[in-house]
C-alpha cells in the first residue's frame, strides 16, 4: 500500500483500533511528510489522529507533545537519510519504530510525558542529550 492509499484509508476510517499501533502512527506521519509541506502535513496528521481517538471513543489518547516530538523526529531523519519509501526509512530508523522504551527517554522525563500539560499542549524536552 503507498502512503498516499494509507493516508486515504485512514482519514476514511478504513483502519480499526486495533490494527493501528505505534509503528502505523510513524508509517502515517512518514506518509503526510512525503505529500504534504512540513506544517500542512502536521495539521493534516495531528487531525487525523484526534478523529481516530474521537471516533473510537477515546479522545483522551491523543497526546499533544508526543506526536509533535515524534513527528519532528521523523521529519529529521528524513531530511538527513533522503529515503526513496517507507520501507527504506523503516529500515534506517528502527529506533522510531519502538515505542516503549522509546526514543523519546532520551528527551522527556516520564513525569512531563505523563503530565495533563504534555497532553494538550507540545512540551519542549526537559532532558538534554
Amino acid at each position: 500500500m503507498t502512503g498516499e492509499q494509507f493516508i486515504e484509508r485512514f482519514e476514511r476510517g478504513e483502519i480499526g483500533e486495533d490494527a493501528f499501533h505505534h509503528t502505523d502512527h510513524v508509517r502515517l506521519a512518514f506518509a503526510y511528510l512525503s505529500q504534504y509541506p512540513v506544517l500542512q502535513a502536521l495539521e493534516k496528521f495531528t487531525c487525523a489522529l484526534k478523529r481516530f481517538a474521537a471516533a473510537h471513543g477515546k479522545p483522551q489518547r491523543y497526546h499533544e507533545t508526543i506526536t509533535y516530538a515524534y513527528f519532528f523526529l521523523i521529519r529529521e531523519r528524513i531530511a538527513r537519510s533522503a529515503p526513496a519509501d517507507w520501507d527504506e526509512f523503516a529500515r534506517g530508523d528502527p529506533n522510531l519504530l519502538m515505542w516503549k522504551p522509546g526514543i523519546l527517554t532520551r528527551y522527556y522525563s516520564e513525569a512531563t510525558l505523563q503530565s495533563d500539560l504534555a497532553r494538550r499542549v507540545f512540551i519542549f524536552p526537559d532532558k538534554c542529550g
